[in-house]
């Protein structure tokens, strides 16, 4: 019995099928953002937020290659990834990354769609947007600017959601001085853009997301969740308005980039399970901050 808790207590592995739905995933999702990029938002001087709006800064400054900044400047968050998050998705994230980094240097002299900055701007931040939504749908990451932020979160008494924000209007802001205030504005409606269009892929609003679980599984669900996401979860008791029957619910809170590997979790423990998932707009206090996996 104790080794067979200590199985489901450890990460399960991916089956071929899920490793190639994964990969095409992200495949997909760094052809679309570097399409984005390289075919709309670069050529027009208008920047994303998060490492990639650093990148662009310091490609047009320096005069190198955008996915050299890309690759190298992302490269440390899929260390902060895997401590966070885990192996899988640090695999995934590095996989995506030098995919993005490749596929926007082999697009860098392809033509600009068009040099209207307003339809750069709009079909740039969109098709960019789905393709970062379309990689943390799958367990993957474009941009490291989440990951960094979610270890923040463990030191200072503010939201990923807020260090995200910080972080960004610092970046946006930025391109004004590197280009003009007036790309800055661009950079800015483009960015929203990019983030509405993250939101409608992953289905998900808000950076943090809310988790409820009936299961008679509860405790081994419950275990898995703090063993391998590395989050804490709360018992409640729950009765059957129908059958009358005493249950006990598991509530947790997890980021967005954990959801898919929470649903994973619960349908490996038990398929039948009941799970709900809701936007949380806040969470402060208790203890949310999270702690290493690994």
């Amino acid at each position: 019995m104790a080794e067979l808790t200590k199985s489901k207590l450890q990460h399960r592995k991916l089956t071929l099928v899920g490793i190639l739905k994964r990969v095409i995933a992200i495949s997909i999702g760094a052809l679309l953002m570097a399409t984005g990029l390289e075919i709309f938002l670069v050529p027009n001087n208008v920047v994303d937020g998060g490492i990639t709006g650093i990148s662009i800064m310091l490609s047009h400054i320096t005069g190198v290659k955008l996915g050299v900044f890309l690759f190298v400047l992302n490269l440390p968050f899929v260390f902060l990834g895997y401590k966070q998050i885990g192996k899988t998705f640090a695999i995934s994230t590095i996989f995506g990354i030098l995919l993005l980094s490749i596929l926007t240097t082999m697009f860098h002299h392809l033509p600009a769609f068009t040099d209207d900055v307003l339809l750069a701007t709009v079909f740039g931040g969109m098709i960019l947007g789905i393709g970062i939504g379309l990689v943390i749908r799958y367990g993957g990451s474009l941009d490291g600017t989440e990951i960094l932020a979610i270890l923040i979160n463990k030191k200072v008494p503010f939201s990923v959601g807020e260090i995200v924000m910080f972080f960004n209007l610092f970046i946006l802001g930025a391109a004004g001085f590197v280009f003009s205030w007036d790309r800055a504005m661009y950079s800015i409606l483009a960015y929203v853009i990019a983030a509405k269009s993250i939101d409608t892929v992953v289905q998900g609003m808000e950076q943090s997301k809310s988790a409820w679980i009936i299961s008679d599984q509860y405790r081994e669900i419950g275990e898995a969740i703090n063993a391998r996401l590395g989050r804490g979860v709360t018992y409640l008791h729950g009765e059957g308005a129908y059958t009358g029957e005493d249950k006990k619910v598991v509530f947790c809170v997890i980021t967005r980039l954990e959801e898919s590997k929470l649903k994973s979790l619960v349908e490996e423990l038990d398929p039948g399970a009941f799970l709900a998932v809701g936007d949380i707009a806040e969470v402060r206090g208790g203890r949310f901050k999270k702690r290493d996996i690994h």
